[in-house]
């Protein structure tokens, strides 16, 4: 009642190399925004993890470290997946090995 039929317009015969070439032509801003994005983004992000790999693979005991959670300790024993860490005299924790974020300088915990 309220909507009108819509009727299709019929187009002129185009000719073949010039509809391929704008179906390419309208895919490369596409094709530019996943580049950039690659470049801008998903790159520096592999390369952190990367680095925080090689990281978690050279701790060593005696090692001082911080955590995600922004526990500070030296490294005591190495386990597989685990780290156990002196945060005061006479007391460890055992945390993932993945949640240390940072080795700090020897001799910068007191």
């Amino acid at each position: 009642m309220f909507i009108s039929s819509a009727y299709a317009q019929t187009a002129p015969a185009a000719a073949a190399g010039g509809d391929m070439q704008s179906s390419l032509m309208s895919m490369l801003p596409l094709v530019l925004m996943f580049v950039v994005l690659y470049f801008v983004m998903i790159r520096p992000q592999m390369k952190r993890q990367k680095e925080h790999r090689t990281m978690i693979e050279a701790l060593a005991k005696g090692d001082e470290v911080a955590t995600a959670g922004g526990l500070l300790g030296k490294v005591t024993r190495l386990g597989d997946s685990f780290v156990t860490l002196e945060i005061a005299s006479g007391v460890e924790v055992q945390v993932q090995r993945s949640s240390v974020v940072q080795v700090l300088p020897k001799g910068s915990i007191k």
